[in-house]
This record gives structure tokens, C-alpha cells and sequence, in this order.
């Protein structure tokens, strides 16, 4: 009897060394809190590569015609796919679009991001073809299909990732 209470002191002596530690610990979260400590939330951003881009004339992307203005090109929320790219406007309230993408590899990353467009007559906006997040050498590749895939390859003669789906859309 007297090997139990010898244990059942030991156990109880741990649990308050631990209740201590505990409220030390949360002690310390309040006061880093109230002192405004924070996390540097750059991680966010490059985990969805949010992007602020402005267009001064309409631009395509797979599905439509952006018309001129400021947007905001995110990864979809995904562990398992990343290349699902979201469209909002810049204030957050529309979302556009969410395209399937194919991953591009560039040569060289550079500090800024990097937009590539497909050549096309003067009377047809600009289309998207590849998003480059500063820093990175894996871009993501606009999947177009159908008809503005073939327009696409007849106007800048040569080859514009398609796919025979109905379209591109995600959501």
C-alpha cells in the first residue's frame, strides 16, 4: 500500500510540475498578444502566391475576357493540386474564374512576378498564357480549349496547351 501512495505522490507531483509549465506557457502567449507579437504572415502569400496585377487594357483567360482593372491571381487552397488558380477582383468581392493550370518551368526565377501573353491581331485583347510568382522557376500554364485554343495557335502560330473538355472552370 504504502508503494502506491509513493507512485501516486510521483504522479501527482509530475502533473504539477506540468500545470505549471502550462500556465507559464499560456502566461507568456497573452503577453506576447497584448504586446502585439505576431507571426510574419509572408508565408501565407507565398503558399498561395497572391498576386496584384493591374491590366490598363482587357485581357483573356481561358473562359473570358478580363476587362481592364486590378486583380488578385491566387493558388487554390490544395495540398493535393497546384495548379488550380483562382481570379478575384481586387477588393475580393467577385471571383472571376478558377482554372486548371499546367506547371511551366522557366530558366531563371526572377524578383518580380512574370506574366507571358500569346501574340494576337490588335482587335483581340492580350490572352494569358503563363503566371510566374516572384522567385519561382515553376509557373502556371493557362489550359484554353476548344475554339480559343485553335485561335490561339492559328494567331500566334504555334503550339497553345488545349484540352477537348468542355471547358476550364473549376468551380
Amino acid at each position: 500500500m504504502e508503494l502506491r501512495n509513493s507512485s501516486m505522490e510521483r504522479s501527482y507531483i509530475k502533473t504539477g510540475v506540468g500545470r505549471s509549465n502550462l500556465g507559464l506557457a499560456l502566461g507568456l502567449v497573452i503577453v506576447a498578444l497584448l504586446c502585439g507579437v505576431s507571426v510574419p504572415s509572408a508565408h501565407a502569400d507565398e503558399w498561395n502566391q497572391e498576386t496584384i496585377l493591374t491590366f490598363s487594357q482587357p485581357v483573356e483567360i481561358p473562359g473570358q475576357i478580363l476587362p481592364a482593372g486590378t486583380y488578385r491571381f491566387i493558388l487554390f487552397d490544395s495540398y493535393s493540386d497546384r495548379n488550380i488558380v483562382q481570379i478575384f477582383s481586387s477588393d475580393w468581392s467577385q471571383l472571376y474564374a478558377t482554372l486548371f493550370t499546367a506547371s511551366s518551368i522557366r530558366q531563371e526565377p526572377t524578383g518580380e512576378t512574370a506574366i507571358r501573353f500569346a501574340e494576337r491581331p490588335s482587335n483581340q485583347p492580350e490572352a494569358i498564357t503563363t503566371w510566374f510568382y516572384p522567385g519561382e522557376v515553376t509557373g502556371h500554364q493557362f489550359i484554353y480549349w476548344g475554339k480559343e485554343a485553335r485561335e490561339l495557335a492559328t494567331d500566334t502560330k504555334r503550339l497553345v496547351l488545349a484540352s477537348e473538355g468542355a471547358g476550364n472552370n473549376a468551380g
